[in-house]
């Protein structure tokens, strides 16, 4: 058997991306607005949380001076509010993804053509994501150089 090797040489480099999103100016703007909608969400939850706990607490404070069969009914009141209350924070979260990925999309996709012209600059054929890459020469990383050239280029 005849294996040949050929003689082309790829410039690869690689870069991170989460670092890229932690340390560009457009992407610690995303993280802020992030933790910001973030916090939101937690503190609406929180509140309607509080009040199914007051409804509960009002409940086991009544449930030995109301009849049987009004105990059981505040009861499955209460169960239904709970079910809502969990459908809500599941539609909250999962909106919260949706919107984080779209938006963690929308950069990926503003971020393209900067990295894509850095490439052509320095004549890059392949560029590997960082997390990918098992070892490899630090000059080889080109994440700050890139970050440079986001904030230069997106205000």
């Amino acid at each position: 058997m005849n294996i040949g090797f050929s003689n082309a040489q790829n410039n690869i480099a690689f870069i991170d991306i989460d670092l890229i999103l932690k340390n560009s100016n457009i992407g610690k703007s995303l993280l802020d607005r992030f933790e910001e909608v973030n916090k939101k969400n937690a503190n609406e939850l929180k509140i309607k949380e509080n009040d199914l706990k007051k409804l509960e607490d009002e409940i086991k404070k009544k449930q030995n001076i109301i009849s049987r069969e009004e105990l059981e009914k505040e009861i499955n009141i209460l169960k239904n509010k709970i079910n809502e209350f969990n459908k809500a924070k599941n539609n909250l979260i999962l909106d919260f993804e949706k919107s984080r990925n779209k938006d963690i999309n929308e950069f990926l996709l503003r971020i393209n053509p900067i990295i894509q012209e850095y490439m052509n600059e320095n004549s890059i054929d392949i560029l590997l994501e960082r997390k990918n890459v098992f070892i490899g020469k630090n000059d080889s990383d080109i994440t700050s150089i890139i970050i440079n050239k986001i904030n230069d280029n997106l205000k």
